[in-house]
């Protein structure tokens, strides 16, 4: 069995990449970016417990978050505030205010993935002689 992937690794039509191979310490890692990824945008954020980050919005980008790790306040424009552990999600229209906190006695690690202008629909084929679930 191969070795997992920890430096990114990019190839034509693919790239892979682990969270520790995008940089160290707390803060962004620019998915996008060390991927390549063009239709959208997606970060990781690795915040320290007890820290927080300020309120903000977007003009046309609504967001999704995933919990990967750890305990996660979001509060909201409205005043209202919602917990969230790993495996949790969160959409987030544009113009929402909204900041992140890390409630948990670890460091949280999340997913942010932004866009605009919808969803493209199911466009997966499998190619001939080929299925999608094996095993």
């Amino acid at each position: 069995m191969p070795d997992e992937v920890r430096d990114p690794v990019k190839a034509d039509g693919y790239a892979a990449a682990h969270l520790d191979g995008m940089g160290e310490g707390y803060g962004f890692r620019k998915v996008r970016r060390v991927l390549d990824v063009t239709a959208f945008g997606i970060n990781a954020i690795v915040l320290p417990t007890g820290i927080e980050t300020g309120f903000h919005y977007h003009d046309v980008q609504e967001e999704t978050y995933f919990v990967h790790r750890g305990r996660l306040e979001f509060e909201f424009g409205d005043g209202r505030n919602l917990v969230l552990g790993p495996g949790g999600f969160v959409r987030v229209d544009a113009s929402t205010h909204r900041k992140v906190r890390n409630v948990g006695d670890e460091d949280a690690v999340y997913v942010v993935v932004g866009g605009k202008d919808g969803y493209v629909g199911r466009e997966a084929h499998v190619p001939e002689g080929d299925s999608r679930i094996r095993g």
